[in-house]
């Protein structure tokens, strides 16, 4: 019996198109590159990194304002 197990959405098989992926996260293309040359070919991975690398120039960004 297939239960569905490891199934998983197409989509995220595929990697991600550079400007598609850059205009999604708001990133520069320079910065788009580098998250997925280091975290491709996964869109989950990629999206991740993106949200993570979003998140560390916010609380750089809040640390340079309080100065």
């Amino acid at each position: 019996m297939d239960y569905g197990l490891g199934v998983r959405n197409q989509d995220d098989d595929q990697p991600y198109e550079l400007t598609c992926f850059a205009k999604k996260h708001g990133l520069t293309l320079p910065i788009a590159d580098a998250v997925l040359f280091a975290k491709g070919p996964s869109r989950t991975a990629c999206d991740t990194a993106a949200l993570a690398f979003l998140c560390a120039v916010a609380t750089y960004a809040r640390k340079q304002s309080a100065r």
